[in-house]
């Protein structure tokens, strides 16, 4: 093995805390005008302003302290992995901005992922529990398949493989688009306790010591406001 002459091997139990230590006063350069948010090397920078023409000028400004900041630390924007997103109560109330840097042009995203979570510019979580049904059809799959030599007292391969789909970021349990979500959690009930089609689930919920109230928890999610612009870069 040959000597690391600067930072630490990668894969070793220094480098996260390293790179923690390294980016640790990268928020103070924007935090005047923005609110940045850093979790492990995924950086996010919010704006909330309630005129047009201050927001894109406050965008530009943090771009170029951002911009400085890395060639001071020596580092290089990836341009390819650095987008943003406006989120808006309606599509109609989408402001026109393109924010780049030396030629460099940030894609706009209809949605992003956010630690798990992929959020829509409307916040309606539809692109989310999409991908969340795919998952819930993935496991009724695979439970059906192994219904020959599951048990009906057997909640391990419930809570194991649906039951923390579902129980993740569970802020999206408000959408209107949730409803699929409960009928993919009825599936795999009546699936694993080999019930009918038509066999109500509240009985089997109880017999699998779950209630199905995790789908109606309510958290409230502010909407944003029709007077303020919001983007998100990340």
């Amino acid at each position: 093995m040959g000597k690391v002459k600067q930072g630490a091997p990668q894969g070793s139990i220094l480098g996260p805390l390293f790179f923690h230590l390294y980016i640790n006063d990268l928020p103070g350069t924007t935090n005047d005008i923005s609110k940045p948010t850093i979790f492990a090397d995924d950086t996010n920078i919010i704006f909330t302003h309630s005129n047009l023409t201050d927001f894109k000028d406050e965008i530009n400004i943090v771009i170029e302290k951002i911009s400085k900041w890395f060639q001071a630390n020596l580092l290089i924007l990836n341009f390819n992995k650095t987008s943003y997103i406006q989120f808006m109560a309606k599509p109609k109330l989408a402001v026109d901005i393109h924010i780049s840097y030396k030629a460099n042009l940030i894609n706009n995203m209809y949605s992003t992922n956010f630690l798990g979570l992929t959020l829509d510019r409307t916040l309606s979580w539809k692109t989310h529990i999409d991908q969340l049904s795919s998952k819930l059809n993935t496991a009724c799959y695979i439970i059906r398949s192994l219904r020959s030599i599951i048990s009906t007292k057997n909640r391990t391969i419930y809570f194991s493989n649906v039951h923390t789909i579902i129980a993740y970021g569970i802020i999206w349990g408000n959408s209107p688009y949730s409803n699929n979500i409960c009928k993919l959690q009825k599936r795999s009930i009546r699936i694993i306790m080999n019930a009918g089609n038509r066999v109500s689930c509240l009985e089997l919920f109880e017999k699998i010591k779950h209630s199905p109230s995790t789908l109606t928890v309510h958290i409230v999610i502010t909407a944003v406001c029709s007077s303020e612009y919001r983007t998100v870069y990340i």
